[in-house]
């Protein structure tokens, strides 16, 4: 799945232009390092280019996204323990899903919806209740 939501307002976000490094903290993994190179932006269809999520699918984070990554359910939530700054601004639309996220907390975002700049490198934590143990294969 993948594409966008027309009943939403279109998140601002600006691109990397020098690499950088997501750590993702995942449950039954541990400490996840990965390169984000911004030429390969974006690796996928899903999310936002060069969001959280488009991330951590292209490097085989298992994060949920039952809606495809269009901001429409809040599966994708994760936690930015470090480096929120370099992420846009939450859109109304992501702050209205993110009111449905078990686990809430101020550094909360849809991993669909955040896109880092690049400016810093980042810190994720994926909760335990959103990492898909289930991955299908690719077409």
């Amino acid at each position: 799945m993948g594409g966008t939501n027309p009943y939403i307002e279109s998140a601002e976000f600006a691109l990397p232009t020098k690499p950088y490094t997501i750590t993702f903290k995942v449950p039954g993994q541990g400490d996840v390092p990965v390169s984000v190179e911004p030429e390969k932006i974006p690796y996928g269809r899903t999310g936002q280019p060069g969001s959280i999520l488009d991330v951590a699918l292209a490097h085989d984070i298992g994060l949920d996204h039952a809606c495809g990554g269009v901001c429409a359910c809040s599966t994708c939530h994760v936690i930015v323990r470090e480096g929120l700054d370099a992420c846009n601004e939450a859109t109304e639309d992501e702050e209205d899903q993110l009111e449905q996220a078990r686990g809430l907390t101020i550094h909360s975002r849809l991993g669909c919806q955040a896109v880092p700049d690049g400016s810093r490198d980042l810190v994720v934590e994926v909760p335990e209740w959103n990492v898909n143990l289930v991955r299908e294969a690719d077409h």
